[in-house]
């Protein structure tokens, strides 16, 4: 059965706070031109999961902007059994160029593929109308292209994923894929790289993803409140204030659920942080971000490593998360007495999606610095996320993260994912100081709010939608 997501509306207008004059009134002059195009037309938005991950970052103010726009904007939870998303795992793992669990992507696999999308596109047909748009994010909806194309409507695939230098092993995932993909009205990536061989370079756009600068993971928060939200969560033993918060309606929630932690010792809220949020992924490079830190940031510094990913019980379409926790925790176990004291795994409850932000939004304003050491990466939202906060990052130039950071401007960019040397110098330069820390923090925060907010991804799909339409 398919899953409705209710997603509440949320007013455009609110972007007039954040942005330049001269975009606010782009944005609004878009806002009318959508109302008159999608009169009597229905935003159909369908993904693997509502829990956890960038695409659930990215869809739900997305659609809620849309629905406060006026437009009639529904996102549907596609249901699928574990073997089908072993599969879409390991699709997603080859588009990165990474084999994964090492099972081919053959006439089994597609099996399985397509025998778990049947259901979900025989209820989706009788849903859409032929004037619809539909648009399908990643690998585990490309299936149903074909069938929603029958309806009449206008399908659009949206690949959040890709490899900078496309291999072989990438280019058998798209194999796997195309016979369904160019079915599509369009496909949209996230950055020109990642664009396939041999699609059709009309039905081709590029949409950077964005962030939203009001829901619970970005809105403002004072530092008592931080304190407490942390506190209130078990990732901090002081804290005073309440841990209150906004939700996208407007109402006042609290901070109930606590995390998981797998530590030695109890953080408060003068410690130095060092903080990566990630799914428990190995395109993440959680044992990478524990080495180098232990290595070469811990000792010297006397900061804190925070890794904190989903409960992994949670996320239902990434079979792999429990392994690669497992993992985690048995790294750093083998740490010295000293590193291990200093390195905090810790998994986020997912019982709220919102307080699951908020959390994050906390976590990510304590910090005094944020890495993202991904080897592979689709765009890294919680990149622009942390830049937003005024932190400053220290990352790998993979995917979207070197579209988001200019290095030696807005943070600093490691050419290498596997230099550990270089990825634990950088991060305890940065702690030891604190102004030019400072410095990267103010310019990262300028540009997101000039190139990576959600008033820019609002224009770029209606733009999208309104080509395919006329």
């Amino acid at each position: 059965m398919l899953e409705m997501v209710e997603v509440a509306a949320h007013p455009p207008e609110r972007f007039e706070s954040v942005l330049e004059p001269e975009p606010f009134e782009k944005l609004a002059a878009g806002i009318g031109r959508a109302r008159e195009l999608l009169d009597g037309r229905t935003i159909w938005n369908v993904s693997s999961t509502a829990k956890g991950g960038g695409v659930v970052e990215l869809l739900l103010p997305l659609i809620g902007y849309a629905k406060g726009a006026g437009v009639d904007a529904r996102w549907a939870v596609i249901e699928g059994n574990p073997e089908f998303f072993k599969v879409t795992k390991r699709i997603h793992n080859q588009l990165h160029g990474f084999a994964g669990d090492g099972g081919a992507l053959d006439d089994e696999a597609r099996k399985t593929y397509e025998d778990a999308l049947e259901a979900n596109a025989r209820e989706l047909v009788d849903l859409v109308d032929d004037n619809d748009i539909v648009l399908l994010h990643d690998p585990q909806t490309a299936g149903l292209i074909g069938p929603l194309k029958r309806t009449g409507a206008k399908v659009i695939w949206r690949c959040h994923i890709g490899i900078d230098t496309p291999d072989d092993v990438a280019r058998g995932a798209w194999d796997f894929l195309r016979v369904d993909v160019e079915q599509a009205d369009a496909y949209v990536f996230s950055r020109e790289a990642f664009v396939w061989e041999g699609l059709d370079d009309d039905k081709v756009e590029i949409i950077a993803p964005s962030i939203d600068a009001f829901n619970a993971k970005n809105q403002e928060l004072e530092p008592e409140q931080v304190d407490a939200i942390l506190a209130a969560a078990g990732i901090v033993d002081d804290g005073d204030g309440e841990p209150t918060f906004k939700r996208g309606d407007g109402s006042e929630a609290r901070v109930e659920n606590q995390a998981e932690l797998f530590e030695d010792s109890r953080l408060t809220t003068a410690d130095k942080i060092v903080l990566q949020v990630s799914r428990w992924d190995h395109l993440k490079d959680p044992e990478g971000v524990i080495r180098g830190f232990a290595e070469h940031s811990c000792h010297e510094t006397g900061a804190h490593l925070i890794y904190a990913g989903p409960a992994v019980d949670d996320v239902s379409d990434d079979p792999e998360g429990a392994a690669v926790l497992e993992d985690a925790k048995k790294l750093r176990a083998g740490l010295d007495e000293d590193a291990r004291r200093n390195v905090h795994l810790i998994c986020l409850p997912l019982d709220d999606a919102e307080e699951n932000a908020v959390i994050v939004n906390a976590l990510q304003r304590a910090a005094d610095v944020v890495v993202q050491k991904s080897i592979a990466e689709g765009f890294g939202l919680t990149v622009a996320e942390a830049m937003w906060k005024g932190r400053p990052i220290v990352a790998t130039a993979v995917g979207g993260i070197q579209d988001q950071v200019i290095d030696g401007e807005t943070g600093v960019l490691l050419e290498d994912p596997e230099d550990l040397d270089a990825y634990g110098d950088a991060v305890r330069t940065l702690l030891e100081d604190p102004e030019r820390a400072q410095r990267l923090g103010k310019a990262a925060k300028l540009r997101v709010r000039d190139e990576f907010l959600g008033a820019r991804s609002l224009l770029d799909y209606l733009n999208l939608v309104a080509k395919l339409l006329a």
